[in-house]
């Protein structure tokens, strides 16, 4: 569970995109939703604690952000679609360092199938398209055991049969109902359980 109090943040000069926000994120799939621009990205770069917010607090579990950022950050899967902070590494190697030693190996495998990962785990990641570098994120996610995942917009640029497994995948872990997974989307209908709905602008 992400436990949000106060949380606010605004540009210089600009008012707020998100003021004295409070909520509780609990298990299950949750849809964070709006249009281009209404400050998804912005959210979860809040949440995952590598943009600072003006003002309020992010707890997960019993690590709080401001306290123990370390430990906070350690429980929670994101992934900036935009970094370039990987682009040197094989897909093999990000994925293994992402989704950690404790991955769940048969999700992994399955993943690297349905996304049709296999002919480009061996090339660096600046080779890969926009597509396939995501599959390699997402299957870290997935595949990983971190008990919080953050996921901005996951079936952007992906082709429709990889699309149909990230569905059926997070629809499973969103039955179980033993992870929290904020999925950020302009979509307002997918095919999820959905356990809540956060619609933007929160002001």
């Amino acid at each position: 569970m992400i436990d949000i109090q106060g949380l606010r943040f605004a540009f210089p000069g600009e008012p707020p995109l998100v003021a004295d926000w409070s909520a509780r994120i609990g298990p299950g799939i949750t849809l964070l939703h709006g249009d281009t621009g209404a400050g998804k990205s912005l959210l979860l770069r809040l949440l995952a604690g590598v943009q600072a917010a003006d003002a309020g607090r992010l707890q997960i579990g019993d690590a709080v952000l401001a306290d123990a950022p370390t430990r906070y950050r350690a429980q929670l899967f994101f992934v900036d679609p935009a970094t370039q902070q990987f682009d040197q590494m094989t897909g093999q190697a990000c994925l293994a360092q992402l989704a950690g030693a404790d991955a769940d190996q048969a999700l992994r495998d399955a993943l690297v199938d349905g996304f049709g990962l296999a002919p480009h785990l061996e090339k660096s990641l600046y080779m890969l398209s926009t597509g396939s570098r995501r599959k390699v994120w997402l299957a870290a996610a997935l595949a990983g055991r971190r008990p919080v995942v953050l996921l901005d917009e996951p079936a952007a640029a992906l082709d429709q049969g990889s699309v149909r497994c990230l569905w059926d995948v997070l629809a499973q872990i969103g039955a179980t109902r033993r992870r929290t997974v904020v999925v950020a989307s302009s979509e307002a209908t997918t095919s999820l359980p959905l356990a809540a709905r956060i619609d933007l602008p929160l002001r």
